[in-house]
This record gives C-alpha cells, structure tokens and sequence, in this order.
C-alpha cells in the first residue's frame, strides 16, 4: 500500500517486568524482565509498517545511547525518520511497567519529556511534508498546544491516541479551544474515556465527545471488547479470545488497525473489528509490537 501515513509523538525504551506469582509489595519479586523499543506514535509506526503501510514518525530522540538505538532500529523496519530531530541534550522517554501473572497492567511510569520538545514551532517547520500525507496520527505525549495547532493546520484526517487518564485530557482542552473543533477519530480505553468526559457509561463519554467535535469515537473496554460511535451508528463487538501474554502495545497495535482499515476504505464498523484483530496479536507477544501482525488480513 503506497498510503502515507505520518505519526507524531512518543519514541520510548519500553521496561516490561511480569510476575511469577502473586505480587508482595515492597518486597523483591520473581518475574521476567524484557525490554524493547517501544513509545505509543512508534509502536503505531512500526505496526502501520508491517501491515504495509509507508509510515513517517516525527519524534525527538535522545542524545543518549536509547536515542541512537531507537532511531537506527525504526529506520530498520522502515519507518522514515528523516523528519525526527535527536536531542543531545535530552535523555530518552523511557516507559517502566509492572504485570501481574496473567499479563495485566499492576502500574507503569512513563518518562517523556522530550517530546515537550514537539511544539507549535517544532510542527510548523515541517507541517509542508505533514500534510503531504494521506492520514495522520497523533499521541498525547504530545503537549495540549501542539494538539490544538494539530487540529487547526492538518489537511488530512487526524487520528489521536488518548495514551492515559491524565494525558487524554489534552485532547477535550484542545478541542474546547479550536476555533473550529473537529477530530476524525479518537482511540480512549474505559478509564481514559470516563474520566476524561466525567461520565458514568462508554456511551455517554462517547456521545459528549462527539458533541465535542469527534466525528468518530473508539473506546477499549479490555475483557469486554470496544465500542465505537459516529453520528450515525454504535457499535459493541467482544473481544477475540487469546492467550494474554502481555497487553503493553495492545492500544496501539489496536488503533494502528483501525488507520489501516480506514486507509483501505473499510466500513466503519470493520475497522473496529480490524483493530481488535490488531490488538489480539498484539496480546500474544512479549513485545509491544508483534511482526506477526503483518498476518492479518482484511
């Protein structure tokens, strides 16, 4: 697929720690210890990049040894990152979490400050070669102001993911002050979507987010599936049973699915049942990206 799809954001060195057995607070803990190149906007990069499509990231990489790492990896599984800055003076976004046994989140620390680097400046250098792309996605590692000017400068149809209870509310503050507010889509788990609308139900998040501006709402409900909402129709479709292996990447091997199927011209419905085909590789691997994702078929 010849698509162009441009993905700004977050570029981490993911440190995924599993338990053996139960977990014993303040103690030292057995388990299985992994890292791997991780960061919400690359993982999503580098799954578009298996399913086919030509991804750019735009990031900004550390000075230290990860950032040097990290940009040599993704320009090996051909993501371009001619359009990345690295930072010399940065340290690089490092994301630290801990899984119970069964390979659910217990906690996580994410540390990402250098993409506070990606300003409304940082963006305008580069916005001719942004809006050169067919769809765009973006996280919300990404500051509020940045996804504002975002809102009002793409020309094609933006994507962002909500990444986390706190970081989500970037999106609703950036779209209460659009001068125009309008989303192509938004991608928010359960706890994301609450807390972000202060509602009590997905479909109330999804219906104030619409009235937001959001012309097409995804949330994750974990064990329960994703439900998904445009003005038109609503969707809830379950989950696809898997053995859970680990559900870091999960998200954003999901929403990497739903631009792919958006990309080919997929119903809506179909690109939410796409996207959970995405996520239920994505829950089988150790890793938060899972190159068997390249399987999956339309």
């Amino acid at each position: 697929m010849d698509t162009l799809i441009s993905i700004i954001g977050g570029a981490n060195m993911d440190m995924s720690a599993t338990l053996n057995g139960a977990f014993i607070a303040a103690d030292s803990n057995p388990g299985h210890i992994e890292v791997g190149y991780g960061g919400v906007a690359r993982n999503i990069a580098h799954n578009l990049a298996l399913l086919g499509a030509r991804t750019q990231l735009l990031t900004v990489f550390g000075g230290d040894l990860f950032g040097g790492l990290m940009h040599d990896y993704c320009k090996q599984q051909g993501i371009d990152v001619h359009l990345s800055e690295r930072e010399s003076s940065q340290r690089s976004g490092i994301y630290l979490c801990l899984h119970n046994q069964g390979g659910e989140m217990i906690a996580a620390v994410a540390d990402t400050e250098a993409i506070r680097l990606i300003t409304p400046e940082w963006l305008a250098k580069r916005i001719g070669e942004i809006n050169m792309s067919e769809f765009i996605v973006a996280d919300t590692n990404v500051t509020e102001d940045s996804i504002r000017w975002l809102m009002e400068n793409v020309t094609a149809p933006l994507f962002i993911d909500g990444v986390s209870s706190t970081k989500a509310h970037r999106v609703v503050n950036a779209l209460r002050k659009c001068k125009l507010p309008y989303l192509h889509t938004l991608k928010l788990n359960l706890k994301e979507a609450l807390a972000v609308t202060e509602t009590a139900t997905y479909s109330e998040a999804a219906q104030q987010l619409l009235d937001l501006g959001v012309a097409h709402v995804y949330i994750t409900l974990g064990a329960e599936g994703v439900y998904c909402r445009n003005a038109a129709e609503e969707w809830l479709f379950p989950p696809l049973p898997c053995e859970i292996v680990n559900t870091t990447g999960a998200g954003d091997a999901f929403l990497a699915g739903v631009v792919f199927a958006h990309a080919k011209g997929i119903s809506f419905p179909q690109t939410a049942q796409y996207g959970l085909m995405a996520a239920r590789t994505s829950l089988m691997s150790p890793k938060a990206v899972n190159p068997d994702i390249a399987n999956i078929l339309l």
